[in-house]
Order: C-alpha cells, then sequence, then structure tokens
C-alpha cells in the first residue's frame, strides 16, 4: 500500500485507527476456547466489528510464535480475512543483519504479505536495508518508545548535544524516505512529537499507548498531525478486550466507533475534512 493509498483510506474512513490484534488465550472469551482455532476466531469477530473505523490492524508476532505451528496458522488466516484496503503492520520488532533480516523480510512480506513490519534501527543501515528492498512494503523503525526502558538509551545525548532518537531519524532519511520509512513514537509522550517532526516532517508515524497505556489522542493529534494526516494511533487492549462476554465484539465495535469519532473531530480541526 502506498502513502497516498493510505491517506485516501484515512479521510473515507474519516479515522486514523490501528488496531492491535494482540490475541491471548488466557484473555479471550471463555466461550472460544472450545473451538479449534480460538485465536483466529477471536480475530476474525474483532475484525468484523472493527473494520468500517479503522484503516489498519496490527498482530503482535509475539502473541502467535508463543502458540508454535498452531500460532503461525492462526496469524496466517487472520492476514487472509483482513481486507485488502486495510493497512497491515507485523509487529515483530526484529532487528539483525545481512541474510537474517532479508529471511525476516521475506517471511512478512512473501510469506504473509504484510503492508509493514516494525524494525528495531540500533544494528544499523545493514539491518534495515533488506526490509526496504520490497516495493510497496514499509519498514517502521522504532524511534522515540514510551516504557520506561526507553530512557535507559534512546533519550542520551550524545555528542552535539543530540538524544539518540534524533540519530536514529536524521540517519534513517539516508536509508529511506516518507514513502517506505514510519516510526514508532509512545503517545504517553506526546510532547516528543514536536521533536520528531522537527526532522521527519512528512512520515507517518505509529502512535500506541493511547486508552489504555494512558496517552492522550488529543495531544497526539496536536503535536503530531501533517498534511497527510501522518498517524496511526494503535489501541490494543482498550478495543479487543472492552469486553469479556459473548458479546466482546460488539463491545469492540463501540469502543472502536467511539474513537473514529474522535479522529474525525481532530482531522476536521487540522482542515483534512470538511468540517
Amino acid at each position: 500500500m502506498t502513502k497516498q493509498e493510505l491517506f485516501n483510506q484515512i479521510i473515507k474512513k474519516e479515522s486514523f485507527l490501528c488496531v492491535g490484534l494482540d490475541a491471548d488465550l488466557e484473555k479471550i472469551p471463555d466461550h472460544l476456547l472450545e473451538l479449534d482455532d480460538p485465536i483466529f476466531e477471536f480475530n476474525k469477530q474483532i475484525i468484523d466489528a472493527t473494520k468500517d473505523y479503522c484503516v489498519a490492524y496490527k498482530p503482535n508476532l509475539a502473541f502467535y510464535e508463543s502458540l508454535g505451528v498452531k500460532g503461525w496458522e492462526s496469524l496466517q488466516k487472520t492476514m487472509e480475512y483482513i481486507p485488502s484496503d486495510i493497512f497491515t503492520i507485523a509487529d515483530a520488532k526484529r532487528g539483525d543483519i545481512g541474510n537474517t533480516s532479508r529471511m525476516y523480510a521475506k517471511t512478512f512480506f512473501e510469506y504473509f504479505n504484510f503492508d509493514s513490519v516494525t524494525v528495531a534501527p540500533y544494528m544499523g543501515n545493514d539491518s534495515v536495508a533488506p526490509f526496504l528492498e520490497f516495493g510497496n512494503k514499509w519498514v517502521i523503525l522504532l524511534a522515540a518508545t514510551s516504557n520506561i526502558g526507553g530512557l535507559d538509551f534512546q533519550y542520551k545525548k550524545i555528542e552535539g548535544g543530540k538524544r539518540v532518537f534524533e540519530e536514529v531519524l536524521e540517519k534513517s532519511l539516508e536509508w529511506g524516505d516518507e514513502e517506505n520509512l514510519m516510526y514508532v513514537v509512545g503517545a504517553t509522550r506526546a510532547e516528543m512529537l514536536s521533536d520528531i517532526r522537527a526532522i521527519v516532517p512528512d512520515s507517518f508515524l505509529l502512535v500506541p499507548g493511547v486508552g489504555a497505556q494512558g496517552g492522550s489522542l488529543e495531544e497526539v493529534a496536536k503535536y503530531g498531525m501533517n498534511n497527510t494526516c501522518g498517524l496511526l494511533v494503535n489501541s490494543s487492549r482498550g478495543i479487543i478486550y472492552a469486553g469479556s462476554g459473548i458479546d466482546f465484539a460488539s463491545v469492540a465495535k463501540n469502543k472502536s466507533k467511539e474513537l473514529q469519532s474522535q479522529m474525525a473531530v481532530q482531522l476536521k480541526q487540522f482542515g483534512l475534512l470538511e468540517k
């Protein structure tokens, strides 16, 4: 999916919502556990409930890999079920060199046909470049995450007074551009978006942390939105586990619709939609 195609979907749905498909056997409703593939059935019902209100889905690979072969089968069926006009993110956080990265890229871009994959940039160009060799595919670099451990390295100042995440952003512009690179920026540090936008003004940002983790959608839009929206705001637990009974899908639908409505307001305030 190209940047323009993604923006078109954002305008069409008046939404920049990404739904995280972090399907966990210990958290999905009990009545699904009787089925042959409860993970896929859970995802299927979540997708049916939310597809009109989101523009992206983000399966977290750890939840599937932990189940072995059955987990990979659930992921494959999930990918085949997601509508083709919705952007897909393999939240895999890969980052190795040479042929290893190339094999990871083939896994997610060719076998599973994801539109994008999250990549850790700290092994440098040769860990990222193999992912950028695939046309109409995206690398989403970890830039400024909101976890406590992110303070250990990402925000440390280096020579010249720059912080490490700023050096990562600047260096990454030598590898790709706003047509194939996105960046992960945590919503709980929304004020950092201004500093990030100074370096990558036209790029899309994947922003987790809104909702269950306490991030503010309004703050994210205020500091991060650009003239093609430039934001994919992810909500996982706040949507998919909002309900725990037989009606979990309808509860998820209401939560995603609520977020979509709030996003429409932000798009209108920024002038991307008619008021």
